[in-house]
């Protein structure tokens, strides 16, 4: 496993046992990314999750290897050639084929032959010798009426149906079939009768047929939904007699007898057997690599949409838009305190939306609201356009759309009534939606990733491993950034390395019953909170204004003494650190020389390098770092768009086929992956990510339909 692992992932065999030991003793991905890079090279979390994912597969892979040599070994049928081949089985597929001979079958045509006594028929006819008797002389002697064999053709017919099974069951075979099918068929689909205005969000599948090769991930998956919903017939399609020159191949010897007999025996086989076998495990295999096609991808939009820099310090008023029930408000201060709520009414008539207006820029100017945040759910347009009029009136302040997704999703659960016992439903997702203008990480962790809104068909994904692969990047954003132990929420802090939701309950009832913490320390005395929880989690808790100043950095407290003695060695105190006074601490630390200063702090050159970066910014957001979003003081209308305009935009979703990007009109337009850039890629986030502010030109508007075509090439952004 370790020479498999290394190899896929590029690494020394010694870092990836390292990896597999730490895991194994209970360390999580977090912690071993960030505090233990002397042991594995400094591999990312994405590289650690990766390998984490095929370590499992490849465990997975060796409990079923032993469980089918068991297996065969109880039916006396394990030879040394069948052992060393399951040995040699690279994956589950390759495994299950091997198997397949002697894995306990339903009653089929061929062991109903076998009841009759003509297994013995079947195997000198596929013994193929030389001097081997006509077929028909042979099966004379297999005739037996009480067994139900009334002629030679029944005889025949019974071995043939046995011969069959075999070449279906046989290992080299499938694997030839299966490369060959990999190669050369194709997946193609047709709308079923009377099924044409029903399905006509797939008119693009109703005569379509591609290569298994070429077939995109998003194609399957929106195949396989039309095909569960009736609109499209599916099938894989592949020339027979190339299938059968491959069959036959394995199977017949040169200068064999009975060929004939087995030239139709392995078109039986073919046509009742492999080839319907073989379509659904190409098909599973398909829908297999497009799940995970579409796993990764919504793993890879919900990084950036987490990690958006947060718009903090500044006091917020959230606008969840509605037509029949309202405007939903709520003013947060700049730590997330509701400070305000209320409801208003700017689409029900011009008086309404004037009292609306009213009402919004007096709440303005009572709490000093700096910026407003509004869903971009019903009615997000017209609330837009009253916050622009507004914004007239009103001096200082702008606003930005905000996905809402999944708000609805929060403001149900229990979460929000633990937080907001006082407030209805809708007033709770106003505060979610200002609350997620402030810090989206902080906010964003409260809802089931999925309900974010960044994927393509995650509803027909397997939930639990899209569960666990959005739960990682959720753990890996929150870990990346810190958290602050006395602001923190129990939802922020279960994302924690090393915390549960219990112990992220106990550590927030607390810091409720004792007061702030005051340092990394005392955490250790929250209940349920033991020496392993604390050596994985302290790294990443932060204690603005605490006793000890390191512990508002990312150092962990095992390389306190580390972090001392290398300001000492550079001259340096601990309150040079608050102070922020460290910025030629890189420059005599290389004066100093690195090995001979970690040698000195007892740790390795990694280690060190990540103590001087956080002495030199302690509590130090890596998201400051990213281009700030975007805040609007105008409105653009659809009608307002033309051909030609190059605006400014944030992307909001990155899939298979292209990129969503929001430019200030109620509905994101779309950049098709060919016009993403001047150069060939395979795929839009190899050039951008979501929350990336870009410059985007106008092709087409579709006011009718509600859709825009933008493009990205040919522009100083590309």
């Amino acid at each position: 496993m370790v020479e498999i692992l290394a190899r896929e992932l590029g690494q020394k065999p010694q870092y990836i046992q390292n990896v597999i030991d730490l895991l194994d003793e209970g360390n999580t991905i977090p912690f071993i990314a960030r505090y233990r890079k002397e042991l594995h090279g400094a591999m990312d979390d994405t590289t650690l999750r990766t390998l984490f994912d095929r370590l499992q597969y490849l465990r997975n892979l060796a409990a079923r290897r032993e469980e089918i040599r068991k297996s065969i070994a109880a039916q006396d049928k394990l030879t040394d050639a069948l052992s060393a081949a399951i040995d040699n089985a690279k994956t589950l597929a390759e495994l299950e084929d091997l198997y397949r001979p002697y894995k306990p079958k339903r009653r089929t045509r061929a062991t109903i032959a076998k009841e009759k006594g003509l297994e013995p028929l079947a195997a000198r006819l596929f013994s193929q010798a030389s001097d081997l008797p006509d077929p028909q002389e042979l099966a004379k002697a297999y005739i037996c009426p009480e067994k139900g064999v009334e002629t030679a053709e029944d005889a025949l017919g019974g071995a043939s149906d046995i011969i069959a099974e075999w070449i279906s069951d046989d290992a080299a075979v499938r694997k030839a079939l299966r490369a060959l099918m990999q190669a050369q068929a194709s997946l193609s689909s047709q709308v079923a009768k009377g099924k044409e205005e029903e399905g006509a969000v797939y008119r693009m599948y109703f005569d379509f047929s591609r290569p298994l090769s070429k077939t995109a991930g998003h194609q399957i998956l929106a195949i396989n939904r039309a095909e569960r919903e009736g609109i499209l017939k599916v099938s894989v399609t592949l020339e027979r007699e190339q299938a059968l020159i491959v069959v036959r191949r394995g199977i017949l010897m040169p200068g064999g007898g009975a060929k004939d007999f087995l030239w139709a025996a392995i078109a039986d086989s073919y046509d009742r057997l492999l080839a319907p076998s073989m379509e659904r495990e190409i098909r599973s295999a398909l829908t297999d690599a497009a799940h995970e096609g579409a796993i990764h991808n919504f793993a890879l939009n919900l990084r950036p949409l987490l990690m958006q820099p947060p718009v903090s310090g500044h006091v917020t008023m959230g606008l969840d838009p509605g037509y029949s029930h309202g405007c939903k408000v709520a003013v947060v201060d700049a730590t997330g305190k509701v400070l305000a709520t209320a409801v208003v009414y700017p689409t029900f008539s011009k008086a309404k939306r004037e009292e609306a207006i009213a009402t919004l820029a007096q709440m303005i100017g009572k709490y000093g609201v700096e910026h407003i945040a509004i869903g971009n759910g019903t009615a997000s347009r017209e609330t837009e356009a009253a916050v622009c009029e507004l914004l007239g009136r009103v001096q200082g302040v702008s606003y930005m759309i905000v996905s809402e997704a999944g708000a609805s999703v929060y403001s149900a659960s229990p979460i929000a009534a633990e937080e907001f016992p006082q407030f209805d439903v809708n007033l709770r997702s106003a505060v979610s939606i200002a609350r997620r203008l402030q810090d989206p990480l902080a906010e964003l962790v409260k809802i089931d990733p999925k309900a974010i809104g960044v994927g393509q068909y995650q509803h027909d994904l397997p939930e639990k491993r899209l569960d666990e692969t959005l739960i990682g990047v959720v753990e890996d954003c929150v870990n990346a950034v810190g958290v602050d132990l006395n602001t923190a929420s129990a939802s922020l802090l279960r994302r924690v390395s090393g915390l549960s939701a219990a112990t992220a309950k106990n550590i927030v009832h607390y810091r409720e019953e004792n007061g702030a913490f005051t340092s990394r320390a005392q955490v250790k005395k929250v209940p349920k909170l033991g020496p392993k929880a604390y050596e994985q989690a302290a790294g990443f808790l932060r204690v603005p204004g605490g006793k000890q100043i390191l512990d508002n950095t990312g150092v962990h407290p095992e390389s306190y003494a580390a972090a001392q003695t290398l300001l000492e060695l550079c001259a340096y105190t601990l309150q040079d650190v608050s102070a922020n006074a460290l910025r030629d601490l890189p420059k005599k630390l290389e004066q100093y020389g690195a090995e001979k200063a970690a040698s000195a702090c007892a740790v390795g050159i990694p280690t060190l390098r990540d103590i001087v970066k956080e002495l030199c910014k302690p509590g130090r957001d890596p998201r400051a770092d990213l281009p700030a979003p975007i805040l609007r003081t105008d409105v653009l209308e659809l009608k307002d768009l033309k051909p030609g305009m190059v605006l400014t935009g944030t992307v909001r979703n990155v899939i298979d086929f292209g990129v969503f990007v929001d430019i200030g009109v109620h509905q994101d337009g779309l950049v098709h992956i060919s016009r993403v850039c001047n150069r060939f890629i395979k795929h839009p986030s190899e050039v951008v990510r979501v929350g990336d502010v870009v410059k985007v030109a106008v092709l087409e508007v579709d006011e009718k339909r509600k859709r825009i075509s933008l493009t990205m090439r040919d522009l100083p952004s590309c």
